[in-house]
């Protein structure tokens, strides 16, 4: 924004620069520091007790049952048949903690094979089932 001294039309320019807003911002500023840097240094002085925790024993590895095109079952990319997967599926069951069954079925499998295969592995008592997927 330009300044006139005297007359409008002179077409002389005022070029100084008004520091008071300026002055008045870093005022602020200055005294918000002030205010805040105490308050962030002051800490209560707590005495936390102590304690010794035990390592948790690792997750199992989960276990990859794959259903191929034509029906048949690979438990770990093992060959499977059907009177071993419930055997299979209820000796993962037992195991503490329980690892995770993923389940890698063929886009062309009889969704039969695959229903069979849920509902053994919900019979042997498995929670933790999932579905595995490739990115289109």
């Amino acid at each position: 924004m330009a300044f006139s001294l005297n007359d409008p039309d002179d077409g002389e320019l005022l070029s100084e620069i008004n520091m008071i807003p300026l002055i008045d911002v870093m005022l602020v500023l200055l005294i918000v520091f002030l205010i805040t840097i105490p308050v962030m240094k002051h800490a209560v002085p707590v005495e936390l007790p102590k304690a010794a925790a035990q390592q948790q024993a690792p997750a199992p590895e989960a276990v990859r049952l794959t259903i191929d095109a034509d029906g048949r079952y690979r438990w770990n990319d093992a060959p499977l048949s059907d009177a071993e997967l419930a055997t299979r599926l209820a000796e993962a069951a037992a195991q503490d903690p329980q690892p995770a069954l993923q389940l890698y079925g063929d886009r062309a499998a009889r969704y039969e094979r695959v229903a069979q295969a849920l509902a053994a592995a919900q019979r042997a008592g498995l929670h933790s089932i999932g579905f595995i997927t490739e990115q289109p």
